[in-house]
């Protein structure tokens, strides 16, 4: 049914005005009490032995959504509803911003993928905060924040500009994400190389720690899959240095490869980053690398081409703690995360691991 809807309305429509109608309706539902119970109870039933330990905090499963779905906090509880056992929203800015130009949001539905440009729209580190501090929670869920850079910010600011949005977020966040790999803010992805990141990171630990003294937030970087693997080596060699919570890899790649020959070809051409199947290859390889590098020293977070039960059971095994997805949430709709948890318990029960935490990293471990 979902497909045939997807066909028939979303299909038809400017994919972000699709977004914004499907996750009106989202937020709708979770606003009425009986509802949200009746869907909830449908489409994100618990599984025990999903329950997973990181980060310092205990989730029903390993399963979350990516950041970039729900950029300002308005349905955290809404896509918990959906099956999603942490929520990573923004990313945030130190001020508003409105994005770049439309049209920045494009469907290759042959190759289950996106492409945006977006360009961190969104309203700002003091209105999300506030309405983070407002909140009351509906389910138990993880909340993660992921803050970037303002655009009108000059680079040699951007450290300030970090801090600013740790400072106002922090109190609020289960964990914070510095997220410096976006290709859609110029020069953004500059701070990925370690003589910049080094003092971003300490700045940013600094902040959340002085803004929220009773506990320690967890901090993770988020890092492209475009880097080179010695980049990547030097960013997990710093971030177990800096005591760094975790790494989140990968975000989107401005990389065309593993596009079929049925997508369109202006749409191919589109500029702004990748997203959905085509980039299950590079971000499992990015994981495996990370892992081998850095062992159970810190938390690592799969994301990229996660589109069912195996990607997420891959990626486990890649070494991963968590997983989180986005993009196939809008070819296979709300069911997704229902039938994903229920074929990764089915995968832990037929394997030889007694829990998802034996698991991790297995993979990495019978090849190094």
């Amino acid at each position: 049914m979902y497909k045939i809807l997807f066909t028939l309305l979303f299909g038809r429509m400017d994919p972000e005005q699709a977004h914004h109608l499907a996750f009106r309706w989202i937020r709708r539902v979770a606003r009425v009490p009986v509802l949200r119970t009746f869907v909830a109870a449908v489409l994100a039933p618990r599984h025990r032995e999903l329950r997973t330990e990181a980060l310092g905090l205990r989730l029903h499963s390993p399963f979350g959504l990516a950041a970039g779905f729900d950029k300002n906090a308005v349905g955290i509880d809404g896509m918990a509803m959906l099956g999603f056992d942490h929520v990573e929203i923004g990313t945030v800015t130190g001020e508003p911003q409105p994005g770049n130009p439309k049209k920045r949001l494009f469907r290759l539905v042959a190759d289950r993928a996106l492409i945006n440009r977006m360009g961190f729209n969104n309203e700002g580190s003091l209105a999300v905060a506030a309405r983070l501090a407002s909140r009351t929670p509906v389910f138990r869920t993880v909340v993660g924040v992921n803050i970037g850079k303002t655009k009108a910010v000059p680079e040699d600011e951007a450290v300030a500009d970090y801090v600013k949005s740790a400072e106002r977020l922090a109190p609020y966040a289960d964990y914070l994400v510095v997220n410096v790999s976006s290709p859609n803010t110029p020069g953004l992805r500059s701070l990925q190389a370690v003589d910049h990141l080094r003092p971003l990171l300490t700045a940013v630990r600094e902040a959340a720690d002085r803004t929220v003294p009773a506990r320690r937030v967890p901090l993770l970087v988020k890092i492209a899959p475009d880097l080179a693997d010695e980049d990547i080596d030097a960013v997990a060699d710093l971030a177990v240095e800096l005591g760094l919570d975790g790494i989140i890899a990968t975000n989107t790649t401005i990389a065309r490869e593993g596009l079929g020959l049925t997508s369109a070809p202006a749409v191919v051409a589109e500029t702004g980053g990748l997203s959905g199947a085509p980039l299950k290859a590079r971000s499992l390889e990015v994981l495996r690398r990370l892992y081998a590098r850095v062992g159970d020293r810190i938390t690592l977070v799969g994301v990229g081409g996660v589109e069912n039960a195996e990607d997420a059971w891959q990626r486990i095994l890649a070494g991963a703690t968590l997983v989180q997805g986005y993009s196939a949430f809008i070819y296979e709709g709300p069911f997704w995360g229902r039938a994903l948890h229920k074929g990764l318990a089915a995968r832990l029960r037929t394997s030889p691991y007694a829990s998802l935490a034996d698991a991790v990293g297995a993979d990495v471990r019978t090849t190094v």
